[in-house]
């Protein structure tokens, strides 16, 4: 009875995992998740108290239970089927391919990470990286949304720093969910991204199985209260200025929406937001696709680029000689009440055929892209650019670049558009334009005259074209 076993050594590492696991499994992770949402809901407290944030209880459900709702939702079993029976694919295949779609797209929203250390890290590398401001807000017409409205945020896209930056600047009024690209699905920066309520879009899916899937989740969203945030052009601007509209997920947000009163139907406000930059740290990159036929540079290349330029700029910093890439300014306009447009024109788009829906979407669209030019900030860098556009090749002295730049601004000002004039000083605004684009040798000074570098003339009409829409007039 006393006699001891020899068992092989591998059979007992096996015994000390499992033991290891059920300890995890049945002791630590239970605690780990006490103390986390004993943390995630001492914050939720907090936001409440000092924020005007109000977390709608959709985001706030467990990821699990989304995925479930989206699983069962009666229209995409429905479209399941009819996938199965057109392609002869197994329903229980079908069914794994929704599975498996509904978990790619759902976010797990953590408030903790979200304003504990989202919200830090966006206000760190922002200021850090520029002067942000808040140029333009309707604070009026904001005052008069009905608080139950589904708000969202419609927004020019001119860099990757667009998604830190409004998340940043509206964290103490709202948590915003972004629609992210497949480029941000590798780890841990896929985890991250949702956690901080994005979710994952397959760009030009073909499967109608997919769109299915996103549209339901889209919707649910929509109705039940997430603030979102979507870019109507769809990427990045490549010659600065704005892009058509892609209204993807305009139109899966508008298929479902009911603009008859009800207590439990939302109204759903778009706020066209601008936004522009003194540098975008993407623009040569942004630039190269207008040539598709240049050699591009390979990955290892790509990473040695962006290396050397942490590595120019880390130095400058160390020597004190770095300065901030300028001016990032936000711009906030006016609601836009779907509710109040569907009257207006008669429109009940859950009655709406295809064809027809699609025809309305794209005149808000396009209604909304107007919109978000108008309140696009002219900043020092634009507003230079675009004196010295008009004749790239004509030299100027400081005086006369003055005076037309002070033309445009005059120009400008009377057709409504939105100037961020730092220190509410109209010449050191364009001293600071002037400064940054010479600095960057995107314009040279050669005896006291400046023009553009001949090499640098798209790139002159990158930062030109941030406010080409804003029809400027020739100065006499």
């Amino acid at each position: 009875m006393n006699e001891p076993i020899a068992i092989p050594f591998w059979f007992f590492v096996l015994l000390v995992g499992l033991a290891g696991w059920a300890a995890l499994v049945m002791l630590l992770a239970p605690g780990m998740r006490w103390f986390f949402r004993k943390r995630i809901n001492t914050v939720i407290r907090q936001i409440g108290d000092r924020l005007q944030v109000e977390l709608p209880s959709f985001k706030l459900t467990r990821r699990q239970v989304l995925i479930d709702r989206v699983f069962h939702d009666p229209k995409v079993q429905a479209a399941a089927a009819a996938s199965a029976q057109a392609s002869g694919e197994a329903v229980g295949t079908v069914w794994r391919r929704i599975d498996r779609y509904a978990r790619e797209i759902v976010p797990s929203f953590n408030a903790y990470l979200y304003f504990r250390i989202g919200y830090a890290l966006a206000r760190a590398t922002a200021r850090a990286l520029y002067r942000v401001r808040i140029g333009y807000v309707d604070e009026a017409a904001l005052a008069r949304i009905e608080p139950k409205s589904t708000i969202v945020f419609v927004i020019n896209h001119r860099s990757n720093m667009d998604y830190i930056l409004v998340a940043f600047l509206a964290a103490e009024r709202t948590t915003l969910s972004f629609a992210v690209g497949e480029w941000a699905r590798i780890w841990p920066l896929q985890q991250l991204v949702r956690a901080m309520g994005a979710f994952f879009v397959r760009r030009n899916s073909g499967d109608a199985l997919y769109r299915t899937v996103l549209a339901r989740y889209v919707q649910m969203a929509s109705e039940g209260g997430v603030t979102q945030a979507v870019f109507p052009e769809g990427g990045l601007t490549v010659d600065g200025r704005l892009r058509q509209p892609k209204f993807g997920l305009l139109d899966y947000m508008l298929k479902s929406f009911d603009e008859r009163d009800q207590e439990d139907r939302r109204d759903l406000v778009f706020i066209p937001v601008g936004i522009n930059y003194d540098r975008v740290l993407e623009d040569r990159s942004q630039l190269l696709k207008l040539h598709p036929d240049a050699p591009r540079p390979g990955r290892l290349s790509g990473v040695g680029v962006a290396g050397g330029f942490l590595l120019r700029n880390l130095w400058q910093a160390l020597r004190g000689d770095w300065h901030r890439f300028g001016y990032a300014c936000v711009n906030f306009g006016t609601p836009f009440s779907m509710r109040a447009y569907a009257r207006q024109r008669g429109l009940h788009f859950p009655a709406l055929d295809e064809t027809a829906r699609r025809v309305e979407v794209g005149n808000i669209a396009a209604l909304l892209m107007d919109e978000i030019g108008r309140v696009i900030p002219v900043l020092p860098v634009s507003l230079v650019a675009s004196v010295l556009a008009r004749d790239p090749r004509r030299a100027l002295s400081e005086l006369e670049l003055k005076a037309a730049a002070h033309a445009v601004m005059r120009e400008l000002e009377a057709a409504g558009a939105h100037l961020y004039i730092p220190r509410q000083d109209h010449d050191y605004a364009f001293g600071v334009g002037l400064r940054m684009l010479t600095l960057r040798r995107i314009v040279l000074e050669e005896e006291g005259l400046f023009r553009p570098a001949p090499d640098q003339l798209e790139m002159l009409a990158y930062y030109a074209n941030a406010i080409a829409h804003l029809e400027v007039k020739e100065s006499p």
